[in-house]
């Protein structure tokens, strides 16, 4: 098995399920650092441009609840690196993963949303008139390095089919900034796989949330792959982005989607959490009973947020 940097693929495991025979996980929790999750996968590469360049502190955008500011912060510490983490004062309650941002000395600013853009420029701004070098990283790790590490994921996927013998019809996952689902469709394209790729949203709307989702894609293709010959009619019609199950929005669960999560770990010993995977696993479900899709081969990506399960215990108590 490949490697980066010493973290080894995230494992493919089959659920058994009685209803879904062919229903597959890939655990990105269980990445071997910081909780795992696709934001560890993501925070491995802009690391990695952070150790190769001339960088001092770190800076990036992420709600009380984000598992992305969690890593960044953690990888931070662990370098003894400055990080500031800037985030909307409208979700900004104590979660398991804001306890460990303070933990892992980040500091944290919170601004009304539509402050976000502005604090993050002083910020940088700031830092740079006191002889700092900052790095910036886009929320939830958006940008061609974030859809890179996806890109790297499907590759993975794909090795996992041919040493097992096995191709799976469709992909589901928790689609939030974008570079999870571009990721993935990118990796469909250069690979001219047939099978279909769903990213389940777990805040955005239509046509906002896929519109983010396709400049993605075609950003990282023009820049990366610039010859490829991937039109904009193929990556319309390989980007399927559903918002049927965001309920109230970012952070806001369900009565179903507690329902799941529950199961998920009655059944699979499989913890999910009502912001992200929760969400996705729950919209999944309903999208393969609705289309009959119960014999088909389905790998569902388990993005990570195993903290934010443990937010979901203590508010039920």
């Amino acid at each position: 098995m490949r490697s980066v940097d010493g973290f080894y693929p995230s494992p493919v495991i089959c659920l058994n399920d009685k209803e879904i025979p062919g229903l597959y996980v890939k655990r990105e929790d269980m990445i071997p650092y910081s909780f795992g999750g696709n934001k560890a996968r993501k925070a491995l590469l802009f690391f990695k441009d952070i150790d190769d360049g001339d960088y001092d502190c770190v800076v990036t955008y992420g709600s009380s609840h984000s598992n992305h500011c969690r890593v960044i912060a953690n990888m931070a510490a662990a370098r003894k690196m400055p990080c500031y983490l800037i985030g909307p004062s409208e979700v900004s309650d104590t979660t398991f993963n804001s306890r460990l941002m303070g933990i892992l000395a980040a500091e944290q600013t919170t601004v009304p949303v539509e402050e976000v853009s502005d604090t993050i420029d002083k910020k940088i701004a700031e830092l740079k008139a006191s002889g700092k070098k900052p790095y910036f990283i886009a929320g939830g790790g958006h940008g061609n390095i974030g859809t890179q590490a996806f890109v790297d994921c499907y590759e993975e996927i794909k090795e996992y089919e041919q040493s097992n013998g096995i191709k799976f019809d469709y992909i589901f996952f928790a689609s939030g900034t974008g570079t999870t689902q571009a990721g993935l469709v990118c990796g469909k394209l250069l690979n001219k796989d047939d099978r279909k790729i769903i990213g389940i949203s777990i805040a955005r709307k239509n046509p906002r949330g896929r519109d983010v989702v396709l400049s993605s894609i075609k950003e990282y293709l023009e820049e990366r792959y610039p010859e490829s010959g991937i039109t904009s009619k193929l990556i319309e019609e390989n980007t399927i982005f559903l918002d049927d199950y965001t309920g109230d929005g970012y952070g806001k669960d369900s009565e179903g989607i507690n329902m799941v999560i529950k199961d998920s770990l009655i059944r699979y010993g499989m913890p999910l959490d009502a912001t992200y995977t929760g969400k996705a696993f729950f919209g999944m479900k309903d999208y393969i009973q609705k289309n009959g899709l119960e014999d088909k081969n389905i790998l569902f990506i388990h993005t990570g947020g195993t903290p934010l399960f443990f937010d979901e215990i203590i508010s039920e108590r």
